[in-house]
């Protein structure tokens, strides 16, 4: 004759604290392995626009609005990127989307 255990629960308080614990436990793994907690994606990139004048070039406009740290060439790329342009694209009197 095999018998089931039983199990009985003396403590609601105990149990009742374990699974919230338990829950919470789930839940902020879920978030950290979907990558839902993670602040870059929460926040929104902010853009100065400006104007192309006559005998600007993409590497003088990335040295003047980028910031001081950043690598010239890896700025002028980023902002082809950015504006869907080239190099050899650019026109006076359109406007780029510089990351501010």
């Amino acid at each position: 004759m095999i018998s089931g255990n039983k199990y009985r629960i003396k403590s609601r308080g105990r149990f009742t604290l374990s699974a919230a614990i338990l829950i919470i436990l789930a839940v902020t793994a879920s978030y950290s392995l979907l990558g839902l907690s993670d602040a870059s994606s929460m926040t929104e990139q902010a853009y100065l626009t400006i104007e192309v004048q006559y005998g600007d070039t993409l590497w003088h406009i990335a040295r003047t609005y980028m910031p001081d740290q950043s690598d010239v060439r890896k700025a002028v790329h980023q902002l082809c990127l950015l504006n869907e342009i080239t190099a050899c694209g650019l026109q006076a009197g359109q406007t780029l989307r510089i990351p501010v």
